[in-house]
């Protein structure tokens, strides 16, 4: 991929064929909005952005041997974005105003403009396109003037020239006319056309279902998976903030003994009864979640609105393995808003934010890792620990919002210092066995012990003793070990 980056950019200026792909950057709500329905509108999003990845991976295939520079014209939101999205290895400009005739005019007549011979257009949403398709576009501009592939919905999914024509004004853009029309007019101008074979495009649930029957039957984009134990005070107000066309909610109760199961079920979310000790349930609760992003929500954190979006934003960076919200309590007292302070600027700059500001991670990012480890405290921390070293760690603009209770119960100070030993002991290398000890120790109040304590902590010994001996390379999915091999960073289709 780095070989490719370099030819490219070498070469690119001095070449005479120019692949032209059509695109956007993916946003929930305005990207595949006729799939919304079945996806929803962060669902419909990812859709876009895997078929843009896909077709660029098919691409870099084909054009990288043959020494074809490739242009990515897209259409809304930033160039910077887009750049943290795909990478540097292609060339990126925006799309002109006006409907999509006078945007490909404008694509066509500019490519030519800068010595090209041969100008191939396709757009992103044709996952059956294939190398040989592009190589047989190139080829017939060698002999005729138009290449063009139909597609079944009555468009083309592909146009190709070796020289300006006027081949898009007055179409009906978006009518099942649009290949007829086109036809028509370069049979009036004479020009010499291979057609292609015909390919269907995603524009619709139906195209879905036929084209890409795995994408149809996926699940939500985000699993909010929540923790609870006796949370019958704060449970029904943070399931409310929570719900989202494009989440599920999944609550796993460690053995509560007020109504919070109730609560909870009449919410009309998922409710699985675990055994108690957040790592146990947060795991518990990934293996059931159907959807590709989780987010681990403590039961006293509400969530910020619009929260799938900025879930969405973060992980659109492919070196960004995981997420959180800024931090920021209901407690209203002058040094809670300087702790908070610190807090956010921790989070940003040590890449350890606390379970408590939402921690979201893609979910085979989170089976490769092989979830929470089986500790009693800081589960958070040493996941995020280990995730670190394998890509960015980010934090969103918006806030979550965390009940100020433990700061208003044990005092400010006290409980700042027992964070800060936590944090401290974390990254020092301190057993989780003996930070738990030191958590008891000052958080009487409202520390409670798990109701099997010596099979947790043959738990904890267990996850000790493999981490001392190192890892014996074994892989898989299951949660809460220390074994298992991290994954390696994202690839991006333009690196």
């Amino acid at each position: 991929m780095e070989r490719w980056k370099r030819e490219m950019n070498r070469s690119q200026s001095s070449l005479r064929n120019r692949l032209i792909i059509f695109g956007r950057y993916p946003v929930p709500g305005q990207t595949k909005t006729r799939l919304i329905p079945a996806l929803g509108p962060a669902g419909a999003a990812d859709l876009q952005r895997w078929l843009t990845e896909n077709i660029l991976e098919t691409v870099r295939r084909f054009a990288v041997p043959r020494k074809i520079g490739v242009e990515i014209c897209f259409k809304g939101d930033s160039k910077q974005k887009m750049r943290r999205w795909l990478g540097s290895g292609a060339i990126l400009s925006r799309q002109v105003p006006g409907n999509l005739g006078d945007r490909m005019q404008a694509a066509f007549l500019d490519a030519f403009q800068r010595g090209a011979d041969r100008v191939v257009l396709s757009g992103t949403d044709i996952p059956q396109l294939r190398a040989d398709h592009l190589e047989q576009a190139f080829d017939a501009l060698v002999e005729n003037d138009l290449v063009i592939g139909p597609s079944t919905d009555g468009g083309y999914w592909l146009i190709g020239l070796n020289h300006p024509v006027g081949l898009f004004e007055g179409i009906k853009w978006g009518t099942d006319s649009v290949f007829g029309q086109t036809l028509a007019l370069a049979n009036e101008q004479g020009l010499r056309v291979k057609t292609l074979s015909p390919l269907k495009d995603i524009d619709t649930v139906e195209d879905l279902k036929q084209v890409l029957p795995g994408w149809a039957g996926k699940g939500p984009y985000v699993s909010v998976v929540i923790p609870a134990l006796n949370e019958a005070v704060n449970i029904e107000t943070t399931i409310k903030r929570a719900m989202h066309e494009d989440a599920e909610i999944i609550i796993v109760d460690g053995g509560s003994i007020d109504n919070t199961v109730e609560i909870a079920s009449s919410s009309g979310v998922r409710v699985i009864a675990g055994q108690q000790g957040r790592a146990l349930q947060q795991n518990l609760g990934a293996k059931a979640a159907t959807g590709r992003v989780l987010l681990f929500l403590h039961a006293d954190t509400l969530l910020p609105t619009g929260y799938v979006n900025y879930i969405f934003e973060i992980l659109m960076d492919q070196k960004t393995v995981a997420g959180a919200f800024r931090f920021k309590t209901n407690f209203d007292h002058p040094f809670m808003k300087v702790i908070e302070l610190v807090t956010n600027i921790r989070s940003r700059y040590l890449k350890l934010p606390y379970g408590d500001q939402g921690l979201f991670i893609r979910k085979s990012v989170f089976e490769s890792v092989g979830g929470f480890p089986y500790v009693p405290i800081a589960e958070d921390l040493f996941l995020l620990r280990r995730l670190s070293k394998y890509g960015r760690i980010r934090i969103t603009p918006a806030h979550a919002l965390t009940s100020g209770r433990r700061w208003q119960t044990l005092g400010l100070f006290r409980t700042t210092l027992i964070n800060q030993i936590i944090l401290i002991g974390c990254c020092l290398g301190v057993s989780p066995g003996a930070l738990a000890s030191m958590y008891r120790f000052t958080n009487k109040k409202l520390t409670t012990v798990p109701p099997n304590r010596m099979a947790w902590d043959s738990k904890i010994r267990e996850a000790e003793g493999i981490r001392k001996k190192g890892p014996p390379g074994q892989t898989g999915t299951s949660y809460g070990k220390t074994d298992l091999k991290a994954p390696e960073p994202g690839k991006k289709p333009f690196l």
